[in-house]
Formats: C-alpha cells, sequence, structure tokens
C-alpha cells in the first residue's frame, strides 16, 4: 500500500529534522572537523545514502537553517504594502526580528544560540559557506528591487549594502553576548544601530 503524499511529505520532514539535530549535536559536542558522515548516519540511525539524500554535503548539516531565509528579504520586498517603501519595509523586519530575538540578527542569549554561531564562526569552511548564501540573497533582494522600480544598478548595489549590513549588525549584536551583555541589555543599543544603518541606507539613495 502506497503512503499518501501529505504522509510521506511529513515523514521526509521529520527525517530532515533529525539528521540536522543529530549533527548540530554532534559538531557542538566534539567540533565540526572530529566528527564524521559516518558517525552522524550511524547516531541518527539512517544510512550514508539516507543521508546525502537529504544533505549533500556536511557543511549543509550546518547551514540548511540559512538556506531556508536567503530569500527573506527579497520576500519582505514583494509582500509589503504597496504604498510602503522597500526600506522601510526591511526596517520593519529587522525590528521586528530583534524584538524576537531572532538568531539571525544575532541577539539571542540561549546558550545553545550562543553555542551554534560559534560553531560556524569557528570553523572555516561553514564561515566560507556562509558567505554563499549571502551572495544569493544578494542576487534576490535585488530582482525584488528592480520589480519595485529600482534600476538594475541601484537595486544590486543597495542589495548588496543592506545584506552586509544587516550581517555586520547581528555580528556586533553577538559580539556583544559574547562578552557578558544580556540580549535584554543589548537591545536598545540593537534598536539604535538597524535604526541609524536604515537611515543612512535612506538618506543615500533620497537623491536617487
Amino acid at each position: 500500500m502506497t503512503e499518501p503524499t501529505g504522509l510521506r511529505e511529513r515523514k521526509k520532514i521529520r527525517i530532515r529534522e533529525q539528521i540536522a539535530a543529530t549533527a548540530i549535536r554532534m559538531f557542538l559536542e566534539s567540533g565540526f572537523d572530529q566528527i564524521s558522515i559516518t558517525d552522524i548516519a550511524r547516531a541518527a540511525e539512517v544510512s550514508r545514502r539516507t543521508l546525502f539524500a537529504y544533505f549533500p554535503t556536511k557543511e549543509d548539516l550546518v547551514l540548511q537553517r540559512f538556506a531556508d531565509h536567503e530569500d527573506e528579504a527579497a520576500r519582505i520586498v514583494r509582500a509589503r504594502q504597496p504604498d510602503q517603501p522597500p526600506l522601510d519595509a526591511l526596517r520593519e523586519a529587522h525590528l521586528a526580528a530583534l524584538r524576537q530575538r531572532d538568531p539571525n540578527t544575532g541577539l539571542n542569549d540561549t546558550p545553545e544560540i550562543m553555542a551554534f554561531i560559534q560553531l560556524i564562526s569557528g570553523t572555516e569552511s561553514l564561515a566560507a559557506r556562509l558567505s554563499r548564501y549571502g551572495s544569493r540573497g544578494v542576487a534576490t533582494l535585488a530582482d525584488a528591487l528592480h520589480e519595485n522600480g529600482f534600476n538594475p544598478l541601484t537595486a544590486r548595489l543597495l542589495a548588496a549594502q543592506v545584506t552586509v549590513v544587516q550581517r555586520e549588525l547581528a555580528v556586533m549584536n553577538h559580539a556583544h553576548l559574547v562578552k557578558g551583555e544580556s540580549a535584554a541589555a543589548r537591545y536598545p543599543a540593537a534598536v539604535q544601530a538597524t535604526n541609524h544603518a536604515f537611515d543612512l541606507f535612506r538618506d543615500g539613495i533620497a537623491a536617487r
């Protein structure tokens, strides 16, 4: 008897999450380079073939969370209200993410999240792969901005600036948390830095 499509998809999602969760736990306990694909497959109770069907590379086991968000900025621009400027929509979304302590903002002091970010920043292959997701995010955001009235050059340059600055804001926030500051204590400065950054974007392109 064949499983219904919806049931198969849910099963695939559960297996994918199980493999990723197992891998991240093992990486955090022993280090990224010390754990092999065979180790992970054995602990997750799947074959190597099954593991590679879900995650083509070892790095993907960690960074798949970021891959799911690489076109988020483009989605925000496309989903905004017609009378709302794209930069205002991106600003509001970033401020909302700070309030929600989204790990992507660097403003989350949960020990597991802190350790996860340290794992990425301290592993060369993971940091390098993460930069690729950033590049794809620039491309999708540039397309969305172009669709909403920016000429191609301006759209590409602005998308690159927004992507890099949001990443830098996250790095700054995380650095303060590593030094012992709580997310709650850092929050006002994080909001101020975000507004300052988007003010610079707005003022810089106002004449365009």
